[in-house]
């Protein structure tokens, strides 16, 4: 069988990047069971709840749901259980020393296949308080309408009011 190229997107965690600002983003590789491999493929994962965390100088990835693969039988794995993320020792380094900080953490914000190779994209991120929520939807929907306006100005169809 031909490995497939290029990146196909299998799951992303819109809620991560609602309730975090996302300072730097890393790719990650990811240990996984052939059962969880031919799951992720028919895209039934859900990233929500997941977070990695520091385990014995490593990085794990917890509360990540692979549902179990429909034509498997005692092979199948546990949806709910911890994986472990592939990174270089330095990146792990720099990680670790900048969740440290307060206030930081790791989430995953989407899953995807790299030439064959599952992977994750973590982002470091700091909690939103909820008036920043209320601001960064305000600033969207500024945005979008003048956006809007421009395009009718654009176009010709600019209405006076």
């Amino acid at each position: 069988m031909a490995r497939e190229n290029g990146r196909k997107l299998v799951a992303s965690n819109k809620k991560a990047r609602h309730d975090y600002t996302i300072l730097k983003t890393y790719e990650a590789g990811i240990v996984l069971a052939g059962t969880e491999v031919k799951s992720l493929r028919e895209g039934r994962v859900s990233l929500v709840d997941a977070f990695a965390q520091e385990r014995d100088g490593e990085i794990m990835l917890y509360g990540l749901h692979i549902a179990e693969y429909g034509y498997g039988t005692w092979t199948n794995h546990a949806p709910r259980r911890t994986r472990k993320l592939l990174l270089h020792r330095v990146e792990i380094a720099r990680i670790l020393e900048k969740l440290r900080e307060s206030g930081l953490t790791l989430v995953p914000l989407s899953m995807y296949f790299s030439n064959g190779w599952a992977k994750v994209e973590l982002g470091l991120a700091k909690g939103k308080k909820s008036y920043d929520k209320r601001q960064a939807l305000a600033e969207r929907d500024a945005n979008r309408e003048i956006a809007r306006e421009l395009g009718r100005r654009l176009k010709g169809r600019h209405q006076v009011r």
